[in-house]
């Protein structure tokens, strides 16, 4: 399996490129503000083809980028319909007041949209792709969970999940924006990652990867989920 990620813009926005391995179809995740030409340089070092944009939910720090290359390269960008609006209308997610520091900046729905939907798996990339919805930092925040190859020599098999700003290394997603709900993303955390393996990767959409059981003992937001902090650290 070849996971390549880096952190891109002024909220350096985790972006993560998913394939089989070098030389074949791709997934980018969440290409957010100055994403393009990071990923172009990815996909052209691995000899990858990209076939689809996915996107942990709809907050412009981690969607800032998807029409650009979505176009670029006729894919299609998967998104929550709860959190589709935000892709021709920013403001709808950061809020007016933050929306105003995009001065003229005009942004649009890619031509080719498909809505994730809770429970389904999406096949591409050779990949079957598992997708929880879990709102609560944003109304359509979506859990990627691959369902990754076990490794030919050891037999062993590594699960991630690409948590978007659900879930953080120590911290949980923002609740103060619209259409977020402190309460929903703890029931969406307890209901959605906190039944899962230990040793499951998460990937987030900022800072460093840490792992369910990790966060599990260690996550002070998640010590006693009823009294949790009100916002978290990271992200828009």
């Amino acid at each position: 399996m070849l996971i390549a990620g880096f952190a891109a813009g002024m909220f350096q926005t985790n972006c993560y490129l998913v394939a089989e391995g070098p030389g074949s179809d791709a997934v980018v995740i969440d290409p957010g503000q100055d994403a393009a030409p990071i990923v172009r340089d990815a996909l052209a070092e691995h000899s990858l083809n990209p076939v689809a944009i996915f996107l942990t939910h709809g907050h412009l720090d981690h969607t800032w980028n998807a029409q650009e290359l979505a176009d670029e390269y006729s894919i299609p960008v998967y998104i929550h319909a709860a959190d589709r609006p935000m892709l021709a209308d920013p403001g709808v997610g950061v809020g007016r007041a933050m929306a105003q520091m995009l001065g003229d900046t005009v942004f649009r729905e890619p031509e080719k949209v498909i809505e994730f939907v809770d429970g389904e798996d999406v096949e591409i990339a050779g990949l079957r792709w598992d997708v929880a919805h879990a709102p609560g930092h944003s109304p359509g925040s979506v859990l990627l969970t691959p369902d990754l190859p076990a490794d030919p020599e050891t037999g062993d098999r590594v699960s991630v999940c690409f948590s978007g700003d659900v879930l953080f290394n120590g911290s949980i997603g923002r609740t103060d924006l619209p259409g977020g709900s402190h309460q929903q993303l703890l029931d969406s955390i307890a209901d959605k990652l906190m039944g899962r393996d230990d040793d499951q990767v998460v990937l987030p959409g900022h800072g460093p990867q840490t792992t369910i059981g990790a966060e599990r003992v260690g996550n002070p937001f998640l010590v006693d989920l009823p009294d949790a902090p009100t916002k978290g650290r990271h992200g828009l």
